[in-house]
Order: structure tokens, then C-alpha cells, then sequence
């Protein structure tokens, strides 16, 4: 193995170990309903994101609840000092992914003995809980160009 991808490969196994991964498969919903209570908390940290869900009224956001703790939980199970980043807020929605699922075809009578089809989708939903950097990327100064 070169330097370079052992380089990127510690890297990753770095940035693996400060997230924690959820998935949910084939939610009886449409991926667009679920969108839509996805695109709320997506970024926000994990508290505020639970209190979001819990006093939305839409159904997805009950589903989407239950999900976040899923992944709060696999990140606590990863990190042991994990009560501390979580009281603190440095635990964040890093990524939330709502992708279709299978559909169900079913055919619906329509007028002159014709037929039209329903498409009953579902979806599959994925949240990444990660911590926020404690180092800012710097920006790098520009220097005034004499002409």
C-alpha cells in the first residue's frame, strides 16, 4: 500500500469514528412527504432536532423521531464521552438522505371500463449524527496585488 492511500485511509477510519449511521428501509410513505420533515432538521443539532420531530404534525416526522435516536444511540455506543458532546450541542444531523423504495402497482377502475394505476411508494431514509469541528478551517489571507 502507498503512503498516499494509507494517508486517506487513516483519515477516513478518522472521520468514521466521530459519526454514527441509521437506516431505515421501505417506509410506507412517499419519499417526497418524507422530505419535506427531512429538509427541517437536516444540520441542526441532534436536541433541537428531537423537539422539531416530536411537535411537528406531519406522520413522517414520528418515523424520522424514532430514527434520529437510533443513530443518537449508535453514537453513544461508539464514543464514551459521549454525554459530554451531547450536553454540550456538538452533536449535529450531519447528513439525511431520503432516497425511493419499491412501489406497489395497483390498478384503480376508471370511466368507459378503462383502468388507471396507483403507485403506493415507499422509501428508504438515512441520518448520519456526527460532532461539529472544534477547529475553524482557516482561510487563507489574500495579499493586495500591487499593478
Amino acid at each position: 500500500m502507498g503512503a498516499r492511500k494509507r494517508e486517506m485511509a487513516e483519515r477516513l477510519k478518522e472521520i468514521k469514528r466521530h459519526t454514527a449511521i441509521a437506516k431505515l428501509n421501505d417506509v410506507p410513505t412517499s419519499p417526497r412527504k418524507m422530505r419535506l420533515v427531512a429538509d427541517m432538521i437536516r444540520g441542526v443539532e441532534v436536541n433541537r432536532a428531537l423537539d422539531i420531530l416530536h411537535y411537528s404534525k406531519k406522520e413522517a416526522s414520528y418515523r424520522l423521531e424514532k430514527l434520529v435516536r437510533s443513530a443518537i444511540a449508535n453514537w453513544e455506543a461508539k464514543n464514551e464521552d459521549s454525554r459530554k458532546e451531547l450536553e454540550n450541542g456538538n452533536v449535529f444531523v450531519q447528513t439525511i438522505m431520503v432516497d425511493g423504495g419499491r412501489q406497489l402497482k395497483r390498478i384503480r377502475t376508471a370511466p368507459q371500463g378503462r383502468a388507471a394505476r396507483i403507485r403506493k411508494r415507499s422509501n428508504h431514509v438515512t441520518v448520519i449524527v456526527g460532532t461539529k469541528n472544534e477547529k475553524p478551517a482557516e482561510e487563507p489571507a489574500q495579499e493586495a496585488v500591487e499593478a
